[in-house]
């Protein structure tokens, strides 16, 4: 399968000045763009194994984001209870093409770049090949992805991700899962997109 071309993409570094703020800020441009209102549910799907720190960043975004997310118009697949990884992605994209008929699917994952870019998180239209840092030929996912760098990629790759530090992968999961859900809150109390999440009792 072959990745889409890619018309819309931003990247904000974790370290740099307000990262949560330019993360929603970007989320919701990127959003924007890329929704449209025949689509639904949205699906944030995180992909990951809870079993390699480097790897964790989507069980982690899928984590956090189940603890603070209350609507059926947005779903969350993968968390560290029941990540979703290279052994059962071809497996949930199944089930979810059986269960929906158009779903809004936002790719979460980590990946590996340059050392000067570790610690950037990129913000982008169309999907994302889960398991290329590591040579896995898997399918492409995503009208729209997150994918946060967390190490150096070239060599020993599988090596690296075990030996990524925990700390970064919790600050952008952090930034990663608040900016998504403060954006969704946002859209839901009114946006240029219109995208009305509020369900019954008001909650997100």
């Amino acid at each position: 399968m072959t990745c889409s071309p890619r018309t819309y993409s931003e990247t904000v570094d974790i370290n740099g000045s307000l990262p949560l703020s330019r993360f929603s800020e970007m989320f919701v441009d990127c959003f924007g763009f890329c929704y449209t209102h025949d689509r639904d549910p949205v699906i944030v799907l995180c992909i990951g194994t809870d079993r390699s720190t480097g790897d964790c960043l989507g069980p982690l975004v899928g984590h956090k984001l189940s603890a603070m997310t209350n609507n059926d118009r947005v779903l969350i697949y993968g968390t560290l209870d029941k990540p979703v990884h290279a052994k059962n992605l071809s497996d949930t994209l199944e089930e979810i093409r059986l269960l929906y008929s158009r779903p809004f699917i936002i790719a979460v994952d980590a990946s590996l770049g340059s050392m000067e870019r570790i610690g950037h998180i990129t913000i982008g239209k169309g999907p994302l090949r889960p398991g290329a840092g590591v040579k896995k030929n898997l399918p492409c996912v995503g009208d729209m992805h997150v994918s946060g760098i967390v190490n150096f990629g070239g060599f020993m790759e599988y090596l690296i991700l075990q030996n990524t530090r925990l700390s970064l992968v919790m600050r952008m999961a952090n930034i990663i899962s608040t900016g998504i859900h403060y954006s969704f809150w946002k859209a839901m109390k009114g946006s240029p997109f219109q995208f009305n999440l509020s369900d019954k009792s008001g909650n997100i």
